[in-house]
C-alpha cells in the first residue's frame, strides 16, 4: 500500500510547514481543504490525517468544521491547536473561552510530557513547546486521557490510544518546539506504522513511468521553459520520458534580467532537446502598456504566454493529441487558492486562457505537488548541473512584478543594470548560500537627492533578500552592511536616475517573497 498523510487544513498560518515536516520524514503527503468530502478522503486513502490549526473557535457557528465520519475511518488521528479543539469538541467534549484560571497561552511554554504516550516516544518529561491558543478544553471526550500539561493548561495534549487518536495545544512543526520534529516522526512511525517510502528516487521513476503512459508511444509535448530550476528540471524529466518528443520553448517577453536570455539558450544548447527561443519583447510591453495593477500584470502576462506557446505549437505541428507541459511547483498552487484559501498572488502558470489549453490534449503538470527544496533533490536526481538546479528563483512574469506601477522599456533597462550589480556584490562576498532569493525592486516612489551639487529627484530602489528552505516561509536576509553599502554606491553611481537606495526587512509572512 501507498503511504501518504492526509492533511486538512482549517487555515492555520502554518500549515505547509507541517506537510514539510512530514516530507522530511521520507513519508508523502497531500494538503486538502476541510471541506473535502468523504468520498474524496476515502478515495486518497491516507494511512493517517493531520488536523491543522485555525484562526476561529470550534463553538461558533460559522467556524470550520470537519465530517464525523473522518473519525470512522479506522485510520490514526493528529490534531494540531485548532485541530486539537476541534477532535475534543466532535466527540464529545467541551471547548470555551479560556477563563482566569485556565490562561491563554502564547509563545515559548515549558510542557511536561507522559513519556508512556507513543506520540512522545524518545521525548524528554519536560521541554519547551510553541503555543497559540486562547480557547481551552474544558472537558476531554470519553476514552481521552492527558498525556502532557503545562503550568497553566492541565490538558496541553490528548490522547485516546486504543483509537489512534492524538491532539495536542501546541505547534510541532514550528522550530520553536524543542522535539517536535521526533512528536511528528513518531505519528508516521510510532502510530501510523510509516516506513518511510516517499524518496526522490522512487518519485523520479514513478513519475517517468507515469509520463510515459500517459503522453503514449507516439504523443508529443511543448514544455513552457523559463529557464528557472522548475522548467529546467521538468524539461530533464520530460527527455528522460519521451526523449526528442519534447519541444522546449523559452519565450524573452522582454522582462528578463540581464544576459538572461543569453545563459538560458547557452545552458540549453547542451542538451538533447529541441529547444526554442522566441523574442517576444514588443509584443509583450504592448500588452502592458499602462497596466499598473499587479495583479493584472500577472494576468496579461499569463495569458500571452499561453498564446505564443500556442503560436509555436502551430508552427511546429502539435496537435490535441499532443500535450502541453508547466513547471507549476506546489507553492505556486497554494497561493493562487485552493479551497477556501485566499489567493495571495496568481501565478503566470495558472492563468492560461481555456482557449490555449483546448488546443492540447491535457497540460501536464508533474511537480505541482512538490516543495522548491524537493524540485532541488529531484535535479540533482536526474543528474543536472549545480548552476541549473541551484538556480535562484525567478518569476515567471520577470521584472515586470519588480516595477512598481506601469512597466516601460526604460523602467526596465534602469531595473536590469541595477539588479546585476546587487546580484554581482552579493556573489563577490560569497553569499550565494545564505541568500536564496535575493533581487532589486524599481518603486513606484521618487526622492529628493543632491549629486554633483545639484538636486535631484530620481527612483528609489529597494534590495530584497530572503533565506529560506521550501519558500513557503522566509527570513529577511542578514547581509553584512558593508556589502549593502557596496552595492549602494556602485547603483547609484553607475545606473542613471537612481538616487536612493532601501533594504526590505521584512519576512515571509506577513510579506510575500516578492513585492507585487
Amino acid at each position: 500500500m501507498e503511504e501518504k498523510i492526509l492533511i486538512l487544513d482549517f487555515g492555520g498560518q502554518y500549515n505547509q510547514l507541517i506537510a514539510r515536516r512530514v516530507r522530511e520524514q521520507n513519508v508523502y503527503c497531500e494538503i486538502k481543504p476541510y471541506t473535502t468530502s468523504m468520498d474524496d478522503i476515502r478515495a486518497f486513502a491516507p494511512m493517517g490525517i493531520i488536523f491543522t490549526g485555525g484562526p476561529n473557535s470550534v463553538y461558533l457557528e460559522d467556524s470550520a468544521h470537519v465530517d464525523p465520519a473522518v473519525f470512522e475511518l479506522g485510520v490514526p488521528i493528529l490534531g494540531i491547536c485548532y485541530g486539537c479543539q476541534l477532535m475534543a469538541y466532535t466527540l464529545g467534549g467541551e471547548v470555551t473561552a479560556a477563563q482566569a484560571d485556565t490562561a491563554r497561552e502564547y509563545g515559548k511554554t515549558v510542557t511536561y510530557y507522559n513519556t508512556n504516550c507513543k506520540l512522545f516516544k524518545d521525548v524528554p518529561e519536560q521541554a519547551i513547546s510553541w503555543m497559540s491558543h486562547g480557547d481551552y478544553m474544558a472537558k476531554v471526550p470519553e476514552g481521552f486521557e492527558l498525556v502532557a500539561h503545562t503550568d497553566a493548561c492541565p490538558n496541553a495534549a490528548i490522547a485516546d490510544e486504543r483509537r489512534g487518536f492524538y491532539g495536542v495545544q501546541y505547534h510541532p512543526e514550528v522550530d520553536h518546539t524543542q522535539f517536535g520534529t521526533q512528536m511528528l516522526r513518531n505519528f508516521l512511525y510510532e502510530i501510523c506504522g510509516a516506513k518511510g517510502t516517499w524518496t526522490m528516487e522512487d518519485f523520479c521513476q514513478r513519475t517517468v513511468a507515469q509520463l510515459r503512459q500517459t503522453i503514449g508511444p507516439k504523443g508529443r509535448v511543448l514544455l513552457a521553459l523559463s529557464g528557472g530550476v522548475d522548467s529546467s528540471v521538468l524539461a530533464a524529466l520530460l527527455a528522460e520520458a519521451v526523449g526528442d518528443r519534447l519541444t522546449a520553448v523559452f519565450v524573452d517577453h522582454g522582462c528578463m534580467r540581464k544576459n538572461e536570455g543569453d545563459e538560458v539558450e547557452a545552458a540549453f544548447a547542451k542538451w538533447k532537446i529541441h529547444f526554442v527561443r522566441v523574442d517576444a519583447e514588443k509584443r509583450f510591453l504592448d500588452k502592458l502598456k499602462g497596466v499598473e495593477d499587479p495583479q493584472r500584470k500577472r494576468q496579461i502576462i499569463g495569458a500571452e504566454f499561453g498564446y505564443v506557446f500556442l503560436d509555436e505549437a502551430m508552427k511546429f505541428g502539435i496537435t490535441k493529441e499532443d500535450f502541453f507541459a508547466q513547471g507549476t511547483i506546489y507553492p505556486d498552487v497554494i497561493e493562487s487558492g485552493a479551497g477556501d484559501a485566499d489567493v495571495i498572488k496568481s501565478h503566470h502558470n495558472r492563468l492560461l486562457p481555456k482557449e490555449v489549453i483546448a488546443q492540447f490534449k491535457s497540460v501536464l503538470e508533474p511537480l505541482d505537488h512538490l516543495f522548491k527544496d524537493e524540485i532541488r533533490l529531484l535535479g540533482k536526481e536526474l543528474g543536472l548541473p549545480d548552476y541549473l538546479v541551484h538556480r535562484q528563483p525567478f518569476p515567471g512574469p520577470g521584472l515586470a512584478i519588480r516595477i512598481l506601477g506601469d512597466v516601460t522599456k526604460e523602467k526596465l533597462d534602469i531595473l536590469r543594470e541595477a539588479d546585476a550589480i546587487f546580484r554581482e556584490e552579493i556573489t563577490k562576498a560569497n553569499l550565494g548560500d545564505m541568500c536564496s532569493q535575493y533581487f532589486a525592486v524599481l518603486t513606484n516612489a521618487r526622492s529628493v537627492g543632491v549629486m554633483g551639487d545639484g538636486r535631484t529627484y530620481e527612483n528609489v530602489l529597494a534590495l530584497r533578500s530572503v533565506t529560506t528552505k521550501d519558500f513557503m516561509t522566509a527570513e529577511w536576509t542578514r547581509i553584512p552592511y558593508e556589502v549593502l553599502d557596496r552595492a549602494s554606491v556602485r547603483i547609484v553611481n553607475e545606473v542613471p536616475h537612481i538616487n536612493r537606495i532601501v533594504y526590505d526587512i521584512t519576512s515571509k509572512p506577513p510579506a510575500t517573497v516578492e513585492w507585487e
